[in-house]
């Protein structure tokens, strides 16, 4: 029998969608009860991330977070799993308020970028501003031998995210994304991590010629596992 995942989503809402449609594709099911049982918090009330985390302002997501992930676990979620990489930053107090496994996204993708980082260990970090000046992933790969590198213009990044997050992916924010990944390829930076939902969905447009991965896909890997109990 799988095991059911709680997921906390809403941050933002398509990217939790996309989390969805990838676990049914990662599953080779023969019929329903061979996927996935997910609980889906999609909650878009969660207070900004980016209000409280680059402009010191809103309330804190702590708190709504943990009210999230006690309502999956008196559902009967059996671990818990979220899909914003910037909601990362209030991990600890998740996991301290349940019993059940977090299936942490940014650890697993600290151990991910290891294997397939080059041999400078350098690391690109294509995401919201957010999550360098928390420093969410700068200490976790550095303990791992790695280096992130960020693209220089944050404030495109921000106005692309904005925009998804308002109305879905167009050409501005494809073109942001393209432009980052390619920045960080014309400085030897080709081992690129996006490590924004938003960015997720419109992931096809890294610079051709840079190795990125998704965060996202790593934790789908995480949560399917998880469900059926396979060894990671």
């Amino acid at each position: 029998m799988s095991r059911r995942v709680g997921i906390l989503g809403g941050m933002g809402p398509q990217a939790t969608v996309l989390l969805m449609s990838k676990i049914i594709a990662a599953v080779p099911a023969m019929d329903d009860r061979d996927h996935v049982p997910l609980l889906v918090d999609q909650n878009p009330q969660v207070p900004s991330r980016i209000a409280r985390l680059i402009e010191g302002t809103g309330e804190d997501p702590a708190r709504e977070l943990v009210v999230m992930a006690r309502r999956l676990e008196g559902a009967g979620a059996e671990a818990l799993a979220m899909p914003c990489n910037t909601a990362h930053h209030f991990a600890p107090a998740i996991a301290a308020a349940v019993a059940v496994p977090f299936l942490d996204m940014v650890a697993l993708s600290v151990a991910h970028a290891r294997r397939r980082a080059g041999p400078d260990g350098r690391i690109g970090v294509i995401a919201s501003p957010a999550l360098r000046r928390i420093g969410l992933f700068d200490g976790r790969l550095a303990q791992a031998g790695l280096t992130a590198v960020y693209p220089d213009d944050e404030a495109a990044l921000l106005d692309a995210i904005r925009r998804i997050k308002a109305g879905g992916v167009d050409a501005g924010s494809r073109d942001a994304f393209r432009r980052a990944s390619a920045q960080l390829l014309a400085a030897g930076v080709a081992t690129q991590m996006i490590a924004c939902t938003e960015f997720s969905l419109l992931a096809d447009s890294a610079e051709e010629g840079a190795k990125a991965f998704d965060t996202l896909d790593v934790l789908v890997g995480a949560i399917v596992d998880f469900s059926l109990a396979r060894d990671a």
